[in-house]
């Protein structure tokens, strides 16, 4: 499925500075950080020109990245080759722990941030950008400290062995989605990228085998436009997202299978839904009439849908209470009794972005004493426990920031139309039936709606009845 949004909406160049100051309350009411203390700016000048480098020399490896246009936090870089009977997965990680020691000024500023808050009009990074995009980014052409691992799939996919090593490595090249998708299509791929196509089907497959799920769910974000505005797209991921996202999740199940057998580590984890709750969603199906037969698991349903057709997103919007209540559980010794992500339908562990996010890089340490068989640093030891709040802290106020932004937006773009009429569809009802939320076919705006037993998963027309740029309210009514 392409990559352009469905539809798009563009606050004009003319209402910058009123957009731009409302993106500023928005970091001043979740308290983001301006800038990085001097001694931190310092200490990450410093170690960014004497960064631990490991002994082994894997340069040889042809890595290439796959991000967005115009990242710089590479956090990622692949190699994939055939083997005997199956396939084997390089996949270097940006090693933070060689800049950034446990206990350091810089250790204990991204541990007040926990993540990179992404706003439109810049970041807010984890760390000081001369790391995050200069010396630990697997930029191209330039040699790079990594956590490289390699794991052995077997024909079918499944892992049969893994591995983690501290490396020297050297990205090839930077490739971006749109590249990967039409070489794909085109039939031009070659080596690697045929391969995650191949590696990323059989991923898939067996997803769907264990009960994983991942939701087809067109995202809002806000992008400046390139023309001094700014504009909300409904986007939905290109298949080749969805083979590069298999491929870090993979690496995230084989840490997960590392740190469970040796008994100590930290896990991303979901608990199954409560069976009320999917009674409910299995209620919201038939009201919509989307097919759910017995023996079918809610991923099996999810793959069968398209989240352009007005039921199907009701359905989809609903049936997201299946997956609330994702967080981190830390341990030493006996595994915890969750230690599994219900998405995943396995256990896994967020491994694979360091750069971007507190939790992998003490996760990452973990899995790198595990493999060479020595026991976890004592530094990294005492702060485990203590992950899982400040991952939950981070993560709410990253979730919040994204929210506001769109909902900013979308009141500026939508202010000088109150009292006009839109078509839509309602993907959400409240259990009173006082009202609910719809997404509108264009602009591409999801708000709440006002009005008496909304018609779940039908088209309707609403009026919109506030916009207001300085509380980020939307609202509309039944027309």
């Amino acid at each position: 499925m392409s990559a352009v949004p469905y539809t798009s909406i563009r606050v004009p160049g003319g209402c910058q500075p009123r957009v731009e100051d409302g993106l500023a309350r928005i970091r001043r009411e979740l308290d983001l950080p301006e800038k990085f203390p001097r001694a931190v700016a310092e200490e990450a000048e410093w170690v960014a020109r004497v960064p631990r480098m490991p002994v082994l020399d894997r340069t040889d490896l042809p890595l290439v990245t796959i991000d967005p246009p115009g990242s710089m936090d590479l956090d990622q870089a692949l190699h994939l080759v055939e083997r005997p009977g199956g396939y084997r997965v390089w996949y270097a990680i940006a090693d933070v722990g060689a800049f950034v020691r446990p206990g350091g000024r810089m250790d204990a500023e991204a541990r007040l941030r926990g993540e990179t808050v992404y706003l439109p009009d810049g970041r807010v990074p984890l760390h000081p950008p001369v790391l995050s995009e200069g010396a630990a980014s697997l930029l191209p052409g330039v040699v790079r400290p990594a956590a490289l691992w390699c794991v052995d799939l077997d024909a079918d996919g499944l892992v049969v062995g893994a591995d983690v090593v501290r490396a020297r490595v050297r990205s090839r090249e930077r490739l971006d989605y749109d590249y990967v998708q039409a070489a794909v299509e085109t039939g031009t791929a070659e080596g690697p990228l045929r391969l995650l196509a191949e590696i990323g089907a059989l991923r898939l497959a067996l997803e769907r085998s264990r009960g994983g799920v991942t939701l087809p769910v067109p995202e809002q974000e806000v992008v400046a436009d390139g023309e001094g505005g700014y504009r909300v797209e409904l986007r939905t991921p290109l298949a080749a997202e969805e083979w590069n996202a298999q491929i870090s999740l993979l690496v995230g199940m084989a840490a997960a299978a590392m740190m469970l057998d040796a008994e100590i580590g930290l896990l991303r984890v979901l608990p199954p839904a409560p069976d009320a709750v999917v009674g409910r969603v299995r209620r919201t199906a038939a009201a919509l009439d989307v097919p759910w037969p017995e023996d079918a698991s809610y991923g099996d349903v999810v793959r069968s849908l398209d989240p352009r057709v007005p039921r199907h997103a009701a359905f989809l919007a609903e049936s997201t209470a299946l997956l609330r209540g994702a967080g981190y559980t830390a341990f030493n010794g006996a595994p915890p009794a969750l230690a599994e992500h219900a998405a995943v339908g396995a256990p896994y562990a967020h491994v694979t972005a360091p750069l971007r996010r507190l939790a992998d890089r003490y996760a990452t340490e973990v899995c790198l004493a595990v493999a060479a068989g020595e026991p976890v640093p004592e530094e990294v030891l005492r702060v485990l426990p203590e992950l899982p709040d400040l991952m939950r802290a981070s993560g709410r106020r990253a979730g919040t920031a994204r929210r506001a932004c769109v909902d900013l937006v979308e009141a500026f773009v939508l202010r000088e139309r109150v009292g006009r009429t839109f078509d839509a569809v309602v993907i959400d009802t409240d259990e009173d039936g006082s009202g609910g939320e719809v997404q509108l076919t264009d602009p591409p705006v999801v708000a709440r709606c006002d009005g008496e037993h909304l018609p779940l998963g039908e088209a309707v027309r609403v009026r919109l009845t506030r916009a207001d740029p300085a509380t980020r309210q939307v609202r509309f009514a039944l027309a």
